[in-house]
């Protein structure tokens, strides 16, 4: 791709201290919450990140620039998610129906289904989407549902500083320089891939076709989310955090033997990168929820190291969350 990389994947005494450009460990954090958070403002890159512990014997957590709108990748999955199991409820979808999996909706990324063509239960395609960041899965749910549903419960959510791309065929377009509302198709994909088209790259963040959100916003809609504040029905909740469980980026962060919820997310394009993790682990009933961005611009030979940087961290805090009520 010319030597270009792109790959979509994959609380009110907080807030004060969470605001742009600050950090806070609140009061009584555990110690090795205290060296993860050093660990994350060490880091030599744009970073964001909110831990809030509903601990009935007093939350507590800690952050750094949670308000920050930063790029979040496959992040975005959980409320394409969300809608569409919303239809299920209002009988307008069924998690049984067949999906076409094919050129219409194929996408770079797609390690279930890039090479299917046929249809695939809903179900199954919610489950690529969330599990294996399959991005022609995400784009076959974004089609059924509709992307305008999607952004009406981010709204629906109060999540400002959240913005989701039309499909992300479509980011991947504009991103690569189309015309705005330009889709360029899989064979356009393709050439892209290719390098046989011309690319004049615009930055992953921008005023078009972009992913962002921020740490405060996704806390807030996975504390939400994961308690059934935008269902219905139980077995709806329980469908939503069955899929959520299945996201590989809570097996890299979690503590062992926890149960976890969540999505990740990550990009690599034209020197610029992302890494986000976003979820709730339980601990003895406890939720934990949690978020952690980075984003950085450096050559390819960065993103091993500084992936590792922010896992290690992450980690940490997840244990020291684990250690403290467990």
């Amino acid at each position: 791709m010319a030597g270009r990389r792109l790959m979509l994947f994959t609380a009110a005494a907080l807030a004060a201290g969470t605001r742009r450009g600050a950090a806070q460990v609140a009061e009584g954090a555990p110690p090795g919450l205290e060296e993860a958070h050093r660990r994350l403002a060490a880091l030599p890159d744009t970073i964001s990140y909110l831990l809030q512990v509903d601990d009935p014997r007093g939350a507590w957590g800690g952050g750094i620039a949670a308000e920050r709108p930063l790029f979040v990748g496959s992040a975005f999955k959980t409320f394409v998610l969300a809608a569409y199991l919303r239809g299920v409820e209002a009988g307008r979808l069924s998690l049984d129906e067949q999906l076409a999996i094919d050129d219409g909706v194929r996408s770079l990324s797609s390690p279930v289904s890039h090479h299917l063509t046929g249809t695939m239960p809903a179900r199954s395609v919610l489950e690529a989407m969330i599990a294996h960041s399959d991005n022609t899965a995400t784009d076959a749910a974004m089609r059924k549902v509709g992307a305008g549903v999607v952004r009406a419960l981010v709204e629906e959510a109060g999540l400002r500083q959240t913005r989701i791309p039309t499909s992300t065929r479509r980011l991947f377009s504009w991103l690569a320089g189309a015309p705005a509302g330009t889709d360029l198709d899989w064979s356009g994909m393709q050439a892209m891939v290719a390098g046989r088209t011309p690319i004049t790259p615009r930055a992953a963040v921008n005023d078009g076709e972009s992913i962002l959100s921020s740490a405060a916003d996704l806390v807030a809609w996975y504390r939400r989310a994961l308690t059934g504040g935008f269902f219905t029905r139980p077995e709806t909740l329980t469908e939503f955090k069955r899929i959520q469980a299945m996201a590989d980026a809570m097996s890299m962060i979690a503590p062992a033997d926890t149960a976890a919820y969540g999505k990740g997310g990550s990009i690599e394009w034209d020197g610029f990168n992302c890494l986000c993790a976003a979820g709730q682990i339980v601990v003895r009933g406890v939720p934990a929820t949690f978020c952690f961005t980075r984003n950085w611009n450096g050559p390819p030979e960065s993103v091993a190291p500084a992936t590792a940087a922010l896992l290690a961290a992450s980690r940490g805090m997840l244990e020291a969350v684990r250690q403290r009520i467990g």
